[in-house]
C-alpha cells in the first residue's frame, strides 16, 4: 500500500529501485496498509466537507429557483446546452482515465499510468478551454453578469441578475475544483515520470487524486441539467 506523504530514501536502499520500491511508511503506523487506510479515511472525510459546500450552493438553488421559476428558467435559456453536454462527456472520459491510471500504478503498468494521467490532464484542459472561451467569455461581453454587474438588454424578467450569480458561483467553484484537481494529477504524473514513485507498493497519492476527481465530476453531473435544462 502507500501513503500521501513521501519520505525520503533510506540509506541502505539498493541503486536503481523505483520510487514506490524504496518506500518506507511513517514510523507512527505498524504497516504500510495501515498508513493506506488511515489516509484513505481521512481523504474521505475530507471529501465530505466539499459535499457539505456544493450542498449550499444547491439548497440556494432551489430555495431562489422556488420563488423566481420564470428568471431560472429565461436565464437558463440563454445558455448552450452543447456545451454543457461536452463538457459532461469530457469529464466522464477523465474519470475513466483517472480510475484506469489507478489501476496502472496497483499493476505496475508505468508506460499507461502516464499515457492515462495524461489524458485526464488534457481532459481537464479542455473543459476549463470550453468553459473560460464558449461560455464565460461571450456571456459577459454581453452583459449576462452576476448581480450589480448584469447589463444584458434584451433580459425579459426583473431577477434574472439573480440567476447568473447563481450560474457563476455554482459554475466558478466547480471550475476551480478542476484546476485544483488538475494540479494534484500533475504532481502525480511529474513523480511518476522522473523517479517511478507509484506502483503496486506506493499508490496513495494518485488514487487519492482520483477521488477528487471523482467528486468534481460527479458534482458537475448535478449541475448540468440543473443549470442548463431548467428551461
Amino acid at each position: 500500500m502507500a501513503t500521501i506523504s513521501t519520505h525520503s530514501t533510506p540509506t541502505g536502499d539498493p541503486p536503481g529501485k523505483h520510487g514506490w520500491e524504496r518506500y518506507a511508511h511513517a514510523p507512527h503506523y505498524r504497516t504500510a496498509a495501515d498508513e493506506f487506510d488511515a489516509c484513505k479515511l481521512g481523504f474521505w472525510l475530507f471529501l465530505t466537507t466539499e459535499v457539505l459546500l456544493f450542498a449550499g450552493l444547491f439548497v440556494s438553488y432551489a430555495i431562489f429557483r422556488m420563488l423566481y421559476p420564470e428568471s431560472f428558467a429565461a436565464g437558463s435559456h440563454l445558455l448552450d446546452w452543447r456545451f454543457g453536454f461536452t463538457n459532461t462527456v469530457v469529464l466522464l472520459v477523465s474519470s475513466f482515465t483517472v480510475a484506469m491510471a489507478i489501476r496502472n500504478c496497483q499493476k505496475g503498468q508505468y508506460g499507461w499510468s502516464i499515457i492515462n494521467l495524461v489524458i485526464t490532464i488534457l481532459c481537464a484542459l479542455a473543459f476549463l478551454f470550453i468553459k473560460f472561451t464558449f461560455e464565460y467569455g461571450p456571456k459577459w461581453t454581453q452583459g449576462k453578469r452576476p448581480g450589480s454587474l448584469f447589463d444584458y438588454p434584451f433580459s425579459t424578467t426583473p431577477n434574472e441578475p439573480l440567476w447568473w450569480s447563481v450560474y457563476y458561483c455554482a459554475t466558478g467553484i466547480h471550475a476551480l475544483h478542476v484546476v485544483i484537481g488538475m494540479g494534484l494529477l500533475t504532481w502525480c504524473l511529474v513523480r511518476q515520470i522522473r523517479s517511478r514513485q507509484y506502483g503496486p507498493g506506493h499508490y496513495t497519492m494518485v488514487e487519492m487524486s482520483g477521488l477528487y476527481w471523482h467528486l468534481v465530476d460527479l458534482i458537475w453531473i448535478f449541475l448540468f441539467p440543473l443549470l442548463y435544462l431548467v428551461h
